[in-house]
């Protein structure tokens, strides 16, 4: 038995529960670094990238706001909070590519999301301006992917947090994963109350 507390209540949870709370918070699973970086693999994450702003667009279309204000589990972040994230983190990751192709693997700067969500622009930010603000982004930043060099996958950059190395092709498997993440959080969310 896993006891938990929050702000609202305590809880008991069986071991069942954990595993429910686990699918909430990885509807596809946890990311694992892939074993082969083809050419074809990197195609397909930038795929996922380049089609990430229009799938998330069609998810949110014509949610209300009580809906878009949903956490899409206890504890966790509303629709609104989840697709202005999206945002943020890949700006971060966008610049963190940036910095690695002009740069000698230079130490980036972690920021903390959790509390970036906690803003007040990213719990009340029109769902809209930020379906618009994702696919800005994701088109500069998917032009870009699609002109490095073979040689470039190979760049790296520092993350202090962690004090480990990435190299990029590492990052775009692990934000294509982001992606796909985020993306399902909400359409579980849906699924789970029937807003489909």
């Amino acid at each position: 038995m896993l006891k938990v507390k929050n702000n609202y209540q305590e809880k008991n949870y069986t071991m069942k529960d954990t595993i429910d709370i686990e699918l909430l918070k990885y509807p596809i699973g946890k990311f694992i670094s892939p074993l082969e970086f083809s050419k074809a693999n990197l195609s397909l994450w930038i795929q996922t990238l380049e089609a990430l702003p229009s799938r998330i667009e069609k998810e949110v279309n014509g949610l209300s706001k009580l809906q878009l204000d949903t956490p899409y589990r206890e504890g966790g972040w509303t629709i609104r909070q989840v697709v202005f994230h999206l945002g943020d983190s890949h700006m971060n990751s966008y610049c963190r590519f940036k910095l690695a192709m002009t740069e000698e693997q230079p130490e980036i700067r972690p920021y903390f999301e959790d509390r970036w969500a906690g803003l007040e622009d990213a719990k009340t930010a029109e769902v809209d301006e930020s379906c618009e603000f994702l696919n800005a982004l994701h088109v500069r930043w998917v032009r870009f992917l699609k002109n490095l060099e073979d040689a470039d996958w190979a760049r790296t950059f520092f993350h202090p947090e962690t004090k480990k190395e990435f190299n990029l092709k590492t990052t775009l498997a692990l934000y294509a994963w982001h992606s796909e993440h985020h993306l399902h959080h909400i359409i579980r969310l849906k699924e789970r109350n029937n807003w489909m």
